[in-house]
């Protein structure tokens, strides 16, 4: 019951209950990505994508971004673009993580540029 709620009334979880009826009556699957998370389009031209897991805008890889902000790609034309050996595989937006990027970090931790009075 708490699930069923859930779903409802949140959108942080996926996609609400509202969203879950406009895809299902007026939503036309147009693909998936890597992530699992699926992009839909209606005949008037609104486009959204229902997440695979939590809500997080930085889920979206770049060829995706581009299509769902209506800027022009070869993902109107095909809906899969090669990908080089180069490339790197889409990253999630790790701020706030212990996976984060600190430009300065030893192997004590984050490696000021100061140093305190009180210790």
């Amino acid at each position: 019951m708490l699930t069923l709620l859930r779903k409802i009334f949140t959108w942080w979880n996926q996609d609400t209950f509202g969203t879950r009826l406009r895809t299902i009556f007026f939503g036309k699957l147009v693909g998936t990505d890597e992530l699992g998370n699926k992009y839909y389009e209606s005949k008037s031209g609104k486009r959204w994508v229902i997440y695979s897991n939590t809500i997080d805008a930085s889920k979206i890889p770049v060829e995706w971004y581009s299509w769902i902000h209506f800027t022009p790609n070869k993902i109107e034309k095909q809906h899969t673009l090669e990908k080089y050996n180069w490339q790197k595989p889409h990253q999630e937006n790790l701020t706030g993580t212990d996976s984060a990027y600190y430009p300065n970090k030893n192997q004590d931790g984050i490696k000021k540029k100061y140093s305190s009075w009180k210790e």
